[in-house]
């Protein structure tokens, strides 16, 4: 049997993997076009992103090159998830990094969030989106789309068998109001709806401590069923992606870390409770 090689960042999504199946096979473009009656190109659009793949010509391509069993079935769950992103792929408000994190966090089976600043993305309100938008100098013009993507994000954790979800955030985040204090309250009660979900964690960091291994930034920390582990650092005008075992190991290690330093996940529930309660009587 030939060994698919895993993908890169550049060829992680649906249709990267495709291009990797075809790759192992030996198979150009032209070759498998030829088979399914197709145009080259139209192959060469599914790999690179700019054409969308439907479950039908998933299935097809699938049975040239030979997927079946277990590995069929997760690709066309990829194509299933995959058919509502295509209108996040053209707006130009959202960095390329941003796109590709649509993209593999989808795929993703857990993920860890650390975030010393700000409430982590996967938890974000709408308001509470807008607010640090406005804040940290966003266009108007691209707000409304930013904050929609930002909420599309979180649909993967609405699905029947969501990703695992582990955010360690700083008490600063809870304290410092973004928005209005109203806001805020809202924010920390969202936070405390979400972990009555079995699949959602949270940890809070203390502002007793005098320091943690976190201080120097947030990161995503994504684990995959089939794929490498992927850590992702945001930026305000970019982003960066890490893949090389010994850089997601530091992070892991990281992780390890500062859970061991935060506070319980009920005394962290406890945390968000009060601050929130402090907010409303601002």
């Amino acid at each position: 049997m030939t060994t698919m090689r895993q993908p890169t960042m550049a060829h992680r999504g649906l249709g990267g993997e495709l291009r990797l199946l075809r790759e192992s096979r030996k198979l150009s473009c032209k070759k498998v076009a030829d088979q399914l009656g197709w145009q080259a190109s139209k192959i060469s659009r599914m790999e690179t992103g700019k054409q969308g793949i439907s479950t039908a010509d998933l299935a097809s391509m699938l049975v040239v090159y030979g997927v079946v069993g277990k590995e069929r079935d997760r690709l066309l769950k990829m194509a299933e998830r995959t058919d509502d992103l295509g209108y996040w792929e053209t707006q130009p408000a959202l960095s390329n990094e941003s796109k590709m994190l649509l993209r593999i966090e989808r795929e993703a089976t857990s993920i860890v969030d650390f975030e010393p600043l700000l409430v982590p993305g996967l938890a974000q309100t709408g308001d509470y989106v807008r607010a640090v938008m406005t804040a940290t100098g966003v266009p108007a013009a691209d707000i409304d789309s930013r904050v929609s993507a930002r909420m599309a994000r979180q649909a993967i954790l609405n699905r029947s068998e969501p990703p695992t979800c582990r955010m360690l955030l700083d008490e600063y985040v809870l304290r410092r109001v973004i928005g209005t204090p109203k806001i805020m309250a809202r924010q920390l009660r969202h936070l405390l709806e979400m972990i009555e979900k079995p699949t959602t964690t949270l940890q809070v960091l203390p502002m007793a401590l005098r320091g943690h291994p976190g201080l120097d930034g947030p990161f995503l920390l994504l684990d995959f069923e089939q794929q490498q582990p992927v850590v992702y650092l945001d930026h305000k005008v970019s982003g960066l992606f890490l893949e090389e075992p010994d850089q997601v190991a530091l992070f892991r290690d990281v992780t390890d870390k500062l859970s061991a330093v935060a506070l319980s996940q009920t005394k962290s529930a406890d945390l968000v409770a009060t601050i929130a309660q402090e907010h409303d009587r601002e």
